[in-house]
C-alpha cells in the first residue's frame, strides 16, 4: 500500500468529536490499529509505540506529526472503549488521537492501510503495523512488529519534516525486516501468526539457484567473447 492515499473516511474520536482523515493532512501522520479487548499484544505494542513516539517528538519536534490509533473491532471499539484504552496505555496526550470508524467502513479502511486481521476463538490475530503517512495523505512507509529499531520510525519522520528525500531503507537491518515480514504466515492450527523457516530456506535456495544461473550465463558470454 506504500504510495497510495487512503480514502477519506469519518472517525469518531475518544473525546467525542467527529473528524475526517483528510482533516489530518498537512503534516505527517502515523497510524496504528488495535482492538480494545486485547490483553497482551495490543497493549504491549501500543506501549512500545508510545515510547517510540515520545522519542520521535524529541528528535523531530513535539508538533511535527500526529499519531492516530484506530479500533477495528466494531461495535466494541467504540469511542468510550478507545478512551479507556488510550488512558490505560499512555496515548491520551496531545497530538495523539484514539478513534473508531463506522462499522461499515472497517473492511475498506484496513484494506486502504494494508492492515489485516483474522478472528480467532480468543479474539483476533493481526499484523503489528505502524503506517507513516505524509502531509498529503500518501502512505510512505510501513513499519512492522510489536517492537522495532527506532530509526525505522524516526528517520522517515525526520525526512518528511525537513522536506528531504525519504531514506531508502537499505542495509542489512531493512533486508532482515523484509524477510521477517515475508516469512510470517498465519497458521490456522495454532490460531496465530508464526515465522515460517521453510520459506526462509526456499528464499535462500532460490537466491542460490538464481545466482548460480546468472554466474553460468556470464561465464558463457565471456567464453564466447574470447
Amino acid at each position: 500500500m506504500v504510495g497510495t492515499t487512503p480514502a477519506d473516511r469519518v472517525l469518531s474520536t475518544s473525546d467525542g468529536r467527529t473528524i475526517r482523515l483528510a482533516e489530518l493532512r498537512g503534516r505527517p501522520l502515523i497510524v496504528s490499529f488495535v482492538y480494545t479487548g486485547c490483553t497482551q499484544v495490543c497493549p504491549a505494542a501500543t506501549q512500545f509505540l508510545a515510547g517510540a513516539v515520545a522519542e520521535a517528538r524529541r528528535a523531530v519536534g513535539p508538533d511535527s506529526f500526529t499519531a492516530l490509533t484506530i479500533g477495528f473491532n466494531l461495535p466494541f471499539d467504540n469511542p468510550q472503549a478507545m478512551r479507556s484504552f488510550a488512558r490505560s496505555h499512555g496515548i491520551d496526550g496531545p497530538g495523539w488521537i484514539a478513534a473508531s470508524p463506522a462499522a461499515a467502513d472497517v473492511d475498506a479502511l484496513v484494506r486502504d492501510f494494508g492492515f489485516s486481521y483474522v478472528a480467532t476463538p480468543a479474539g483476533f490475530d493481526h499484523i503489528e503495523q505502524v503506517t507513516i503517512v505524509d502531509g498529503g495523505g500518501r502512505i510512505v512507509r510501513q513499519v512492522y512488529g510489536d517492537s522495532f529499531a527506532l530509526p525505522m520510525l524516526i528517520d522517515p519522520l525526520k525526512a518528511l519534516a525537513s522536506g528531504a528525500p525519504l531514506p531508502a531503507g537499505g542495509g542489512l537491518a531493512a533486508i532482515a525486516e523484509r524477510v521477517r515480514v515475508w516469512c510470517t504466515v498465519y497458521d490456522p492450527a495454532l490460531g496465530r501468526y508464526r515465522f515460517d523457516y521453510g520459506l526462509v530456506i526456499e528464499l535462500v535456495a532460490g537466491a542460490t539457484i538464481l545466482g548460480g544461473t546468472l554466474a553460468y550465463l556470464a561465464s558463457g558470454r565471456r567464453r564466447r567473447g574470447t
